[in-house]
């Protein structure tokens, strides 16, 4: 169960950094459709969504470390 828990939160870690990369370095018109903040005609970029999605990204890779070390940090006490 730990390793189901460990392998979530690192996939979504690596997806939030990935769409927080896309929000910041593209502008609105270029996003993915099914991008929230999508916008046709618009050439502006969505920076707070990207540096909140970045930062979000590396709290749930910072979790998934936790959780697979958990158990080891707990042994290891005398």
């Amino acid at each position: 169960m730990q390793r189901v828990l460990v392998i979530i939160l690192f996939i979504l870690g690596v997806a939030a950094i990935a769409a927080g990369v896309l929000y910041v370095t593209q502008a609105s018109h270029s996003l993915p459709t099914f991008f929230p903040g999508y916008a046709a005609h618009v050439v502006a970029k969505h920076s707070k969504r990207g540096y909140a999605g970045i930062a979000l990204g590396a709290v749930f890779l910072i979790a998934a470390l936790v959780v697979a070390f958990r158990g080891s940090w707990q042994r290891a006490r005398p």
